[in-house]
């Protein structure tokens, strides 16, 4: 396509969507390691409650959404995913630090699921590729900053101004909200359901094929460290900020790219690079930093290719369904990888299971074959 032809891509509207997406990035990552050690004792159950609330709330988003609309939607997300995090500067009892988890977990859902379908209404379907790899360098972005800000603020200044901090950035982009497009999924549509979509091939083989390679995200999240625990301290901190990064770099670079050539041709070598990075953190330091980063690269461009190919499927009216499926496949492949690895770490060791987890992902090179193909299916 001429660029000179081309639609244009950075409207009003979508600079306005960008302040809640990085706002969400905000909320979500700046407590999100403070939260487990404040936890102490209960930092796995402060956990697991997030991403339980997380994983259930977005498959009954494009219910909510279909009612009220993206708007109100967005906004309640924003309120539940900064607003209960105030009420921890002043209870940290395990009963509350649950309750808040719970509740942000709901809000971060919805602001995912969402905010997610509402960007793809904003973005022309020829540049849907670069469109989603500029909202996704906004996020990685701030995630890649606000994850061990939060820690380091916590350190410095305490707990309390950390959650004052996540709630007034996550509230202040509500006043972005009423400048959004009013728009709701089925206006001048059908709504396509989310028990529809799973009944779709041809939305839920890119979706499985994303999981193969969250699996590796939440091994590397949960295990890299303590692997590298006998190593020089720079090895964790290095390959925990390679992989992000490079996954930030690579989503923009398959947008650019899938626009022009086909998302679906990117899914092959996204899933080799992710299994090689992998299979990499089983070696040495230098091994190790460059594995993250093999891997973040596979994964940002399996991020960007899997998430347009569903949309580029997807009937009109279908952007909430993509939004829930791909989310919850991003979640419950990394809850799985995180859980069956600490199933296998103790009897195995660390490189045993880094590798076995890159093995374990080769089977989607065959969703991929079939996927080439998705209206046989």
């Amino acid at each position: 396509m001429r660029l000179d032809t081309a639609p244009r891509l950075v409207t009003p509207p979508l600079l306005l969507r960008l302040v809640s997406v990085v706002a969400a990035s905000i909320g979500f990552y700046l407590p999100l390691s403070v939260v487990p050690l404040l936890a102490g004792p209960v930092a796995g159950l402060a956990t697991v409650s997030l991403l339980v609330a997380t994983v259930a709330v977005e498959l009954v988003t494009p219910r909510l959404v279909a009612r009220a609309g993206y708007r109100w939607s967005l906004a309640a997300g924003l309120v539940l995913l900064g607003a209960p995090t105030v009420v921890l500067a002043v209870d940290a009892s395990p009963v509350v630090i649950v309750a808040v988890s719970v509740l942000r977990g709901a809000g971060f859902a919805v602001c995912t699921v969402a905010g997610g379908a509402l960007t793809a209404t904003l973005i022309p379907a020829s540049r849907r590729g670069e469109g989603l790899a500029l909202v996704g360098l906004a996020s990685g972005a701030t995630s890649l900053l606000a994850l061990p800000a939060g820690v380091w603020a916590a350190a410095r200044w305490g707990y309390p101004p950390v959650f004052v901090a996540t709630a007034a950035c996550t509230l202040l982009a509500l006043l972005s909200v009423p400048g959004l497009p009013r728009r709701t999924p089925a206006a001048g549509h059908r709504e396509v359901r989310v028990a529809a979509g799973l009944r779709s091939a041809a939305l839920t083989r890119p979706a499985l094929i994303f999981a193969a390679s969250t699996t590796a995200i939440g091994v590397i999240v949960t295990y890299l460290p303590l692997a590298a625990a006998g190593l020089p301290a720079w090895v964790a901190p290095a390959a925990l900020l390679a992989q992000p990064a490079a996954a930030t770099a690579a989503r923009w670079f398959a947008g650019r790219l899938g626009d022009r050539r086909g998302p679906g041709r990117l899914l092959t070598p996204g899933l080799l690079l992710a299994a090689a990075g992998t299979a990499g953190l089983a070696g040495g330091p230098l091994l190790m930093v460059g594995g993250a980063l093999l891997l973040g690269a596979g994964f940002g461009v399996l991020q960007n290719a899997t998430l347009t190919l569903m949309y580029n499927r997807a009937p009109a009216g279908g952007e909430n369904t993509v939004s829930a499926i791909w989310n919850t496949a991003y979640d419950l492949g990394m809850a799985a990888g995180a859980l069956v690895a600490g199933l296998v770490v103790a009897s195995a060791g660390y490189p045993a299971t880094f590798l076995l987890t890159a093995a374990a992902m080769l089977p989607a090179l065959a969703l991929i074959r079939r996927d080439r193909h998705p209206s046989a299916a």
